[in-house]
């Protein structure tokens, strides 16, 4: 077992001994990964390790393997907040990935003089690349584009679904994402067909069209009064027919201070323009309600952004002061995020012990700590942990920390199941990134959940055609705690 250091290698691509002056001397080099805010490693703990979510999307997008979460009472679905970054699609499937913010800038060193070293592996890239750019006649080459296809290749070749190659846009956009903000006009928006029912479709058109469903509270979509139900069919003076509802997006979404023109249709009134100034949004990732007459605390976490686990612990220590002894966490549907943030949350109800442990390609062993910058609850305080097949990632190394532990009782359906560590990997000169997997990682008692996912203690099976309002798995999680089937009345959220 060791303790992470700051510093990782990452092999480059080995130089061509035979390169021309202007073929490129290597891939494009990686540069210091950029840090994720308020990441700075506490002691005891591995490198602030930064997930990406499966999705920046709320449920209703476009149609993913993960069902759906079943809220409680009020709960809104049915749009995606406008803004997230759209390269996280191509992942949804796959599930949250993690992402480590080690310092990067060294390569690895090969050995020289050994049979079949990388120089002389990569000795048919080179010809390829050099017939590429001296014989093809039907355009001029784009190096950069060669390169990163190159890159692509590359990554496909492992047959990862965690690891990728981003654009620099994507990549920074990624980042934000994470960190539960982005920059665009702050509205939760959905598909309609031609009569107004919610659909799922993929390209607009007469009967698929973007709706509005709700703007999000301060944000320059409410400021400029767009409505729920308003539907968008003009953007800049473009129509959307013929886009994808993540091309629609895309022209929605922009820079901080820059400008938006949307022609609306409202029922009632003739079609019209909204000028909007966009903004960065700050997601809202924790929601809280008292239930059963104030007996239980409800605790709602929709991503792990730094500022999200502190909210979420304000907000559990809040509901301690109160004097409530039991209490809900609600993860399900929650994709992940930073690792940093994850241990946090463990180590509210955690007082001692590793809160998970990552196994390197050499198989060493890593053990991450509680963070001793939290002060855990009292453990007299009972906890009930809810989450469902959208619970992935970092909702499931908390999962897993407080089920070996014995610290909660989790209830509802297994976990997504994804148990692997991804590097993240910034590229100099605007070159992108890469995600790569690097790691597995472990619960406290070294079960690995790949593919598997937590299982819960009580399983609470939530049917398809459950009616919009009705919670099962909440329902159960307050009769355990108060064991009565007290009515909980209407729970209010907002995505």
């Amino acid at each position: 077992m060791r303790r992470r250091s700051n510093e990782d290698h990452v092999a480059m691509l080995p130089e061509d001994p035979a390169r021309p002056p202007d073929a490129p001397s290597e891939a494009p080099s990686e540069a210091s990964a950029p840090p994720p805010p308020a990441a700075t490693p506490l002691p005891g703990a591995a490198s602030p390790t930064p997930e990406l979510q499966p999705t920046g999307l709320l449920a209703g997008d476009v149609p993913i393997p993960v069902p759906v979460p079943v809220n409680p009472a009020g709960a809104r679905r049915g749009g995606w907040v406008l803004g997230i970054a759209v390269a996280l699609v191509a992942v949804l499937g796959g599930g949250a990935l993690f992402m480590s913010g080690f310092v990067l800038g060294q390569r690895t060193e090969l050995e020289p003089g050994t049979p079949g070293s990388e120089a002389e592996a990569f000795k048919p890239f080179w010809d390829a690349y050099r017939a590429i750019r001296d014989r093809y006649a039907l355009e001029p080459v784009d190096r950069k584009e060669i390169i990163e296809g190159a890159i692509r290749g590359m990554v496909e070749a492992i047959g990862d679904p965690y690891s990728t190659y981003l654009s620099s846009e994507d990549f920074r956009q990624t980042l934000q994402d994470i960190n539960g903000e982005f920059e665009g006009i702050g509205a939760e928006i959905g598909t309609v067909n031609a009569a107004g029912e919610t659909v799922d479709c993929a390209e607009f058109g007469p009967d698929c069209r973007l709706v509005i469903v709700a703007p999000l509270e301060g944000s320059p979509a409410e400021k400029g009064d767009l409505r729920p139900g308003d539907v968008v069919v003009e953007v800049d003076g473009s129509t959307l027919d013929g886009l994808t509802p993540d091309e629609a997006r895309d022209r929605i979404r922009g820079e901080k201070g820059t400008i938006v023109v949307l022609r609306i249709e409202r029922q009632g009134v003739e079609p019209f323009d909204v000028e909007i100034t966009r903004d960065t949004i700050h997601q809202r990732e924790v929601i809280t309600e008292d239930l059963a007459d104030g007996e239980v605390g409800y605790v709602r976490l929709t991503g792990f952004s730094d500022n999200g686990a502190t909210k979420f612990v304000e907000a559990v220590e809040a509901a301690v002061q109160k004097g409530q002894t039991k209490l809900i966490v609600d993860l399900r549907g929650n994709p992940g995020g930073f690792v940093t943030a994850a241990r946090k949350v463990a180590s509210l109800f955690i007082a001692e012990g590793p809160i998970f442990w990552e196994v390197d390609a050499q198989g060493t062993e890593t053990e991450t700590l509680r963070d001793d910058e939290v002060t855990a609850i009292d453990a007299d305080i009972e906890v009930v942990l809810l989450i469902d097949r959208g619970s992935a990632s970092a909702s499931e190394i908390v999962a897993g920390a407080l089920q070996d532990s014995g610290r909660a009782t989790l209830i509802g359906e297994t976990s997504y199941g994804k148990g692997t560590v991804q590097q993240w990997i910034d590229f100099e000169n605007d070159n992108g990134g890469l995600k790569l997997t690097v790691a597995k990682w472990l619960t406290p008692d070294k079960h690995w959940i790949h593919n598997v996912g937590v299982v819960p203690d009580i399983v609470v099976e939530i049917p398809a055609d459950t009616p919009a309002g009705e919670d099962p798995a909440l329902d159960r999680a307050v009769e355990f705690l108060t064991e009565s089937s007290a009515s909980l009345g209407s729970l209010q959220l907002a995505a």
